[in-house]
């Protein structure tokens, strides 16, 4: 049976000719074994060592770590792409996506910019520790939240909050360098004015081009301040940009920033299927989330079981892939957001709280599979890795 599927592909024919043809002639291919996936790896590599080049402060809480290959080749990437460093961190091994903030069209160094959160185990490493010749490893460029001209209009309309800024900024300065054809309007949300990373230089391109129209929205104002303010609403958008058709729309921040963004964009008329939202973590106050058990507090803990391999306590607040870290169980990551189900585990026993948006395969949940990085235990679990 198989063998029939086999002689119905394209192009079937073909190969059964030109292997008749080498073994009268005697062409030897055995010289290009393997070579499809070298030039696979160099494009789509598992993993990167890399080391902080130079770090340069945005804000008082922000700085940007440059980063250069230590073989001296960087995969390229597509603006708005991320990386995601492996770290080890006071005896825990953990990982954190970052989207790149340099222009796609140079390949010598990667920025990532961070900024501190609170009580952050890995901002306040990379900001407070992390100096110029520390060596990390890296996944390669990953993630689908970048601009594709044959689905997106020429036009887009990029929401920004706090370091969402990012995957933007790679965008903008892609356009600006290589002259592309393509118009943004970039609404940026922080609370105050010394939080807005970029300022000057997103003024600067602002000015000189046309086609990049930034509009910052702050929160709490400074008394001289004569932008926006507030929140990025409805109305900002519509008084800006006015009509919405043949206008792409871009969306990164934390989840407060799409709880009350998304519902303002769809007032403009906005689908949600036509909204480009990137992950940007697990959402914090958990507990909050319609759908959360009123029974279950958010210090609760709950008992963990490595099938063959060992128990410990999880607090319910905490996704499980952060407590299976903190435990010494090292599980496969990536964008850390419920998107990519690189750290998925199967749930043997036991009951999670995974939020709208976990994009769980319907085979996974079929068979127990889950993302552990935006999975809360609800009572006590044993789990497959």
């Amino acid at each position: 049976m198989k063998e029939d599927i086999i002689k119905q592909l394209d192009g079937y024919d073909e190969i059964v000719k030109e292997i008749e043809i080498s073994r009268k002639y005697g062409t030897d291919y055995s010289l290009e074994k393997g070579s499809v996936e070298k030039y696979i790896n160099l494009l789509h590599p598992k993993a990167m060592s890399l080391k902080v080049q130079d770090v340069f402060e945005e804000t008082l809480s922000t700085k940007t770590f440059r980063l250069v290959a230590t073989d001296n080749y960087l995969p390229p990437f597509q603006a708005g792409q991320y990386i995601a460093l492996s770290l080890e961190i006071d005896g825990i091994r953990t990982s954190r996506p970052y989207s790149i903030s340099s222009q796609p069209n140079q390949t010598g160094y990667y920025d990532i910019t961070l900024r501190r959160v609170e009580n952050g185990l890995v901002s306040n490493y990379m900001l407070d520790r992390v100096r110029a010749g520390d060596l990390f490893e890296s996944s390669g460029p990953e993630g689908n939240f970048h601009f594709n001209p044959i689905v997106h209009d020429n036009t887009i309309v990029c929401l920004a909050g706090g370091s969402g800024i990012t995957p933007f900024m790679s965008m903008i300065r892609e356009i600006v360098e290589c002259g592309l054809n393509r118009t943004v309007y970039l609404f940026y949300g922080n609370r105050s004015f010394d939080d807005i990373i970029f300022h000057d230089e997103l003024t600067r391109i602002s000015e000189r081009y046309d086609a990049i129209h930034y509009i910052p929205v702050i929160e709490n104002p400074p008394e001289s301040y004569t932008g926006k303010c507030g929140y990025i609403s409805a109305e900002v958008i519509r008084e800006v940009i006015g009509d919405v058709t043949g206008k792409s729309f871009f969306i990164c921040g934390p989840q407060a920033m799409y709880d009350f963004c998304l519902p303002e964009v769809e007032k403009l008329g906005i689908p949600r299927r036509k909204m480009r939202k990137e992950m940007y973590g697990a959402p914090n106050n958990i507990w909050e989330f319609q759908g959360w058990p009123k029974t279950v507090k958010k210090d609760d803990t709950f008992r963990v079981t490595v099938r063959g391999d060992k128990s410990f306590d999880a607090i319910a607040s905490e996704p499980l892939l952060v407590s299976l870290e903190k435990n010494g169980v090292m599980v496969p990551s990536l964008c850390r957001s419920g998107e990519c189900s690189m750290c998925r585990v199967k749930l043997i026993s036991g009951t999670v709280f995974q939020p709208p948006g976990a994009l769980v395969r319907k085979s996974d949940r079929q068979f127990g599979y889950i993302h552990s990085c935006v999975s809360y235990p609800l009572e006590d679990l044993e789990v497959l890795i």
